[in-house]
């Protein structure tokens, strides 16, 4: 079993602590916590030893009832991994704690990419982490781009990819963030750095990105223009490879699903944790092919797209199974099935045949 570290328990650290507990291979050997709040409370609830992050605040912790069960030094000391999921900025100041005691580590994507060795795509480049000592999982939006263009650069490869990438203003806990009502350029300069941050999972391709702020907590929405370097047949063949692919979920019109709200209802009613969505979401009648330009839109969770991926990089980093094997179980483990909806299309046009 590969113990893992979880240092930061936030909006990413407990959805991969639940996510490590739900695999066969891994335990949760504890979490890392800085403020003795309700999601403190919710970790010791759900029975991971609590760690102290900050030595400062250790009564405070007993005060609410939670025996610590050490310091982070001590998470990081008896761990065979670490999930580092602090806020942006704060792992590559942790990473000396990791390499003191010969720990590997993943960071997430809000670090710069210099932090680690690799950056992490589970589709795209697992075999890049597997020498590695030190993984960054890129971003929510790095993650959801990388997925949709590595099949797509496989079998056609890509001249130019452009994205216009609406985002969610804030996470819905992230009350600092609000209230707010504007649309923000966000940079005002082009590209924004998701482009570049593409670039370190797939360093020849030629993309540029625009991104902007909206008063949403729902969601992201990408807007997608590739230009392939050879035409697929049609769009139905595109269509048909797309919906082969693990972690991406084409959204077919008789769903009805027309945004952000009614995709996390739908998550909702599917049974998923926390209304947690781990694939992209692409919808079926936005895929549109002229000449060799391929357009589409796809939604990403920002809370939850990058948490198999996590797994998939712990795998990665202690040799434990290759990729396709590991994206196999993380899939099966956490109940990902990219063909729900396609599946039942397939039955409903079945069904009218009939009658």
């Amino acid at each position: 079993m590969i113990r893992v570290g979880i240092n930061g328990y936030g909006t990413i650290g407990k959805r991969v602590a639940d996510a490590v507990r739900a695999q066969p291979d891994m335990t949760v050997h504890g979490v890392a916590k800085r403020s003795p709040d309700y999601v403190a409370v919710g970790a010791a609830e759900a029975e991971y030893p609590v760690y102290a992050a900050d030595e400062d605040r250790t009564d405070g912790f007993r005060e609410i009832g939670i025996d610590l069960a050490g310091m982070v030094d001590d998470l990081v000391a008896e761990s065979d991994v670490i999930v580092d999921a602090t806020p942006s900025g704060i792992g590559a100041q942790n990473r000396p704690l990791y390499e003191r005691h010969e720990t590997p580590a993943l960071f997430q994507g809000g670090e710069d990419a210099t932090v680690a060795e690799v950056s992490f795509n589970a589709r795209a480049n697992y075999d890049e982490a597997e020498d590695a000592d030190y993984v960054r999982v890129v971003s929510c939006n790095t993650t959801g781009l990388s997925r949709f263009l590595a099949p797509l650069y496989e079998n056609y490869g890509i001249e130019k990819a452009r994205v216009t990438l609406v985002r969610r203003g804030g996470d819905p806990n992230q009350t600092g963030r609000g209230p707010i009502n504007d649309a923000v350029p966000d940079p005002v300069s082009i590209p924004s750095h998701h482009g570049p941050d593409v670039q370190t999972v797939f360093p020849e391709l030629d993309i540029d990105t625009i991104g902007l702020k909206v008063p949403t907590t729902m969601m992201h929405l990408h807007t997608v223009n590739v230009t392939l370097e050879n035409a697929p047949e049609d769009i139905a063949a595109v269509r048909e490879q797309l919906q082969d692919e693990d972690r991406l979920l084409t959204i077919p019109e008789y769903a009805g699903i027309d945004g952000a709200g009614t995709l996390k209802d739908f998550a909702l009613d599917a049974g998923r944790p926390r209304g947690d969505i781990w694939e992209n979401c692409i919808w079926e009648e936005s895929l549109t092919l002229e000449g060799n330009d391929l357009y589409c839109m796809q939604a990403i969770h920002q809370e939850s797209d990058v948490v198999p991926e996590n797994v998939d990089a712990i795998r990665a980093l202690t040799g434990h199974l290759p990729g396709p094997e590991s994206r196999a179980l993380t899939n099966e483990t956490l109940g990902i099935d990219s063909g729900r909806l396609s599946k039942r299309d397939e039955l409903a046009i079945d069904r009218q045949t009939a009658d």
